[in-house]
């Protein structure tokens, strides 16, 4: 991948590609190893999440090199044709149920990964094995999200494309995100948590933990990180100064009031044959 990686990264800084047949070229390959897996915009090593710039420099090259195109996947699209809707076939064993939902090329979804009408998929997302999209969810552009993630009806998980630099939505394996959830600007999920659905969570949230007495916050160089097993659900906080406090209001926040137990799993298994 490093000669890939140096053509992305040399291309990225050139001032006139979009008439170049070498750059839709590499551009195509990148997009392919993209769409297979093999890269990725952000990865885990040695148990730290690390953000691969040049490939969000590669996604960002596509955009600059497409033209508009109309595109038929069942139904009609207008859109860059460097980023066209991904066409699924049996091989891929993804199962992806009638009703409007929609894939791009260059997005990863793993065999056995279930798709539920309408869904979205956005390009540079990364969706593991034995997950399942649920109705009108949305994985944004660079989301990572792992094995066995359920995404129910109308979750958002945000996409971060740029800055380039910056940290995507990571959402690590096992973990449930209820109903009308929403995670943005790069907050790391880690595994096994669960989201009780209406939860929030941004890099401005500070998330309350109930149970180890701690309040968890993003900082300048780290995102909002929710513990592997907490259980997270929407609270508030009184506001305690001017006239919000005479009018006795409250503010949202995200609130941890359990972390996982034999009970939370059984309330939140997906039975295996669903999958």
């Amino acid at each position: 991948m490093s000669s890939l990686k140096s053509s992305i990264e040399r291309l990225a800084t050139v001032g006139e590609v979009e008439h170049s047949p070498e750059a839709r070229e590499t551009f195509l390959e990148f997009r392919d190893q993209l769409t297979q897996g093999k890269i990725r915009a952000a990865e885990k090593i040695d148990g730290r999440w690390v953000v691969n710039t040049w490939v969000k420099q590669g996604i960002l090259l596509g955009f600059r090199l497409g033209e508009i195109a109309e595109m038929h996947a069942g139904l009609t699209f207008v859109d860059k044709d460097t980023f066209p809707a991904r066409q699924f076939t049996v091989a891929d064993r993804v199962r992806v149920v009638p009703g409007g939902s929609s894939v791009r090329t260059g997005a990863y979804v793993a065999p056995s990964v279930i798709c539920m009408p309408p869904m979205f998929i956005n390009v540079g997302a990364y969706v593991d094995e034995g997950t399942m999209v649920d109705s009108h969810a949305l994985v944004g552009s660079c989301a990572q999200v792992g094995k066995r993630v359920h995404l129910s009806a109308a979750a958002q998980i945000g996409g971060v494309l740029e800055p380039v630099n910056a940290a995507p939505v990571i959402i690590e394996d096992d973990v449930l995100v209820g109903g009308n959830c929403g995670v943005y600007e790069g907050t790391l999920v880690r595994a096994r948590a669960v989201l009780g659905a209406g939860t929030i969570l941004t890099r401005s949230t500070p998330l309350y933990d109930l149970v180890r007495g701690e309040v968890y916050r993003a900082t300048a160089e780290t995102p909002l990180e929710v513990p592997e097993d907490a259980v997270v659900v929407p609270g508030s906080r009184a506001v305690k100064k001017g006239a919000a406090r005479n009018w006795n209001l409250s503010l949202y926040t995200p609130v941890i009031v359990k972390y996982r137990d034999d009970k939370t799993d059984r309330g939140i298994e997906l039975e295996d044959w669903l999958r």
